[in-house]
């Protein structure tokens, strides 16, 4: 029987808003982990660092990066999200970065990168705009597939030491800040505006902007990386499309509890990145019912040895492991607390 790790990002809410946001949950089970533990730890992360901690701790889960806290890249995942996609033989030989059509505001001052997750492209515009890109990154030698709806994957050998940023990195951020960097940033940038030229008043774009959504103006490069195969396995709720693409098996309680390993639920990142936080109060609280209520009873029971839990948001993450004989320290006080102990 091993331990379960359970990796929760944005479970930790930013020091501005965390009084008032811990209070209006109604926790217990969580409270109860956090507080009745064997050891808690809280680990800084450099807020200019091209990937999240959940994404640079996901990395290193899966064995495509040597260290958690010291991402030299961002995420080297995109060969590892295509075999998910059912690219495999293509995903076999050189180097690969995921392609992501975007939507970019521009202001007088500066540009943002808007969530992905808000585009919400069908298949059908997918292929459309895909379509339209794929002759002209073939012409310059740069093979474009399409994996899924919103991610694709463009080879590029050459481009191997381009330093990138992964979206979620650069969401919140002024976007001139995070573009790819390194000798060969000249030509994404080509590549990028020859793109946007070919989708600007395209007809999937007007159809989008008289129902409401945002039109698809640019894409966004990230994930760089080779070949080298996944040495771990994980199960994965949630989260993006290349989230999901990375999961060995969808993550259940049940199944977690049955075959304990390492799971990650990604629920809370889409709220916490546009700072929806009546949505984040309400994904927290069925977190509560769905997974830390049985995991606490299970822990309780004996059925499975230890808990730990990683709870992150974009400047660091708490590590907080629980056992049965440490949930019978009665004279600690279930709280909320600790997620807000970032320090």
């Amino acid at each position: 029987m091993t331990d379960i790790s359970l990796v929760l990002p944005f479970a930790l809410p930013p020091s501005e808003l965390g009084n008032d946001l811990i209070r209006a949950l109604n926790m217990p089970a969580l409270a109860s982990l956090l507080t009745r533990h064997s050891g808690l730890q809280y680990k800084t992360f450099d807020n200019d660092s091209c990937a999240l901690p959940h994404e640079s701790w996901l990395a290193h889960a899966l064995g495509l990066a040597s260290a958690p806290d010291r991402p030299d890249t961002a995420a080297p995942l995109a060969t590892a999200v295509m075999r998910g996609c059912g690219l495999q033989a293509e995903a076999a030989e050189g180097h690969w970065f995921m392609l992501q059509p975007a939507h970019v505001h521009i202001s007088r001052t500066h540009m943002l990168l808007s969530d992905l997750r808000g585009l919400q492209l069908s298949e059908a515009e997918s292929r459309s705009l895909y379509e339209l890109a794929r002759p002209y990154c073939e012409e310059i030698g740069k093979p474009l597939l399409h994996g899924a709806p919103g991610l694709w994957f463009l080879r590029a050998n050459d481009w191997s030491g381009l330093r990138t940023a992964t979206p979620d990195a650069t969401v919140t951020q002024s976007m001139s800040d995070w573009l790819p960097e390194g000798e060969h940033a000249r030509e994404f940038r080509k590549l990028q505006n020859e793109i946007q030229m070919l989708w600007h008043e395209h007809p999937v774009n007007e159809a989008r902007q008289a129902s409401g959504l945002q039109p698809v103006n640019s894409c966004w490069l990230w994930g760089g990386a080779g070949p080298a195969a996944p040495t771990s396995q994980l199960a994965i709720a949630g989260g993006t499309e290349w989230m999901q693409a990375l999961a060995a098996q969808p993550a259940t309680v049940e199944q977690l509890i049955a075959q304990p390993g390492a799971a990650m639920l990604g629920d809370l990142i889409a709220p916490a990145q546009v700072g929806d936080w009546s949505d984040w109060l309400a994904r927290m609280q069925r977190l509560e019912l769905q997974w830390f209520t049985p995991l606490l009873a299970a822990l309780k029971a004996g059925r499975i040895p230890r808990v730990k839990l990683v709870l992150s948001h974009r400047s660091g993450w708490t590590t907080v492991s629980s056992s049965a004989s440490a949930q019978r320290k009665f004279w600690r006080k279930p709280t909320l607390n600790p997620l807000l102990k970032q320090s």
